[in-house]
């Protein structure tokens, strides 16, 4: 039996990359090494809440995020404000925005090759705010890139954290499939994550592919030790799924990504 893609994303959205994953004939193995929650009501998210329609733009980091806020939404706003912009760091986010709210949402130009926040602020309507409302919608903790930019822009920005990530150690079986290098790849799209796991790495799993979603976490993957980064085109499962098709089968993915852009 041939060693697994180990795969890093937690709950549905990892279901979601396992499928494409192994829809092009490779086993998967889910490593859980975080878990997403979402944080009780605080006063400051209701205030935010309840004026919601006096922001300017929204904008919202992460597909969990964008679950809390639709949430949130349907509990205050039964009808949508309207004048408000959406944006979104990537294609997942902007997706479960337009399917819970049913709104338009503005994410990075295709161009820029990645879902990374440095993409999205490269949006002309992100450039200059004149003293713009913007709620941004994310995590405990994380990258300060997005509020610091845009507050340099001129905007009064509101930074509202909606859920935690907790990372968690792996399961034995885990640990020593990492331990030992025993994996046909590894997928990771989140540097925390990334961090985190590069301690139960032995030189053997530092020498396997790591397929990463961005430029920024191929740097970061150097730092740490890993000598085999393949930056897929993005952070979708299709991208990942052809990036780690790409390493496992150099052949047969170009192939398949031909016919996928064909199509």
């Amino acid at each position: 039996m041939q060693p697994p893609v180990v795969i890093t994303r937690p709950g549905e959205r990892g279901a979601v990359l396992a499928a494409a994953i192994e829809a092009r004939g490779l086993p998967v193995a889910r490593l859980e090494a975080m878990r997403v929650e979402a944080l009780p009501e605080t006063p400051e998210q209701r205030a935010a809440w309840l004026d919601f329609d006096h922001f300017r733009r929204v904008v919202v980091v992460s597909p969990f995020a964008a679950v809390c806020l639709a949430e949130a939404l349907d509990r205050y706003w039964p009808q949508l404000p309207l004048g408000i912009d959406y944006y979104a760091v990537g294609a997942a986010t902007a997706a479960v925005l337009h399917e819970r709210l049913g709104v338009r949402v503005h994410v990075p130009p295709s161009t820029a090759g990645e879902d990374t926040s440095e993409a999205l602020l490269t949006l002309g309507s992100l450039r200059t705010l004149h003293d713009e409302k913007i709620l941004l919608v994310a995590g405990e903790g994380g990258r300060t890139l997005l509020a610091e930019t845009l507050t340099e822009r001129g905007a009064r920005v509101t930074r509202l954290a909606v859920y935690r990530r907790t990372l968690q150690p792996p399961e034995p079986a885990m640990a020593d499939c990492l331990a030992a290098g025993d994996f046909r790849a590894l997928v990771v799209s989140s540097g925390e994550i990334l961090e985190y796991l590069a301690r139960w790495c032995s030189g053997a799993a530092l020498n396997q592919p790591l397929i990463v979603s961005s430029a920024r976490l191929a740097t970061l993957a150097g730092k740490l030790g890993f000598r085999d980064s393949v930056v897929a085109r993005g952070a979708t499962p299709t991208a990942l799924a052809a990036a780690v098709a790409d390493a496992c089968d150099p052949q047969e993915a170009d192939v398949d990504q031909d016919d996928l852009e064909k199509g």
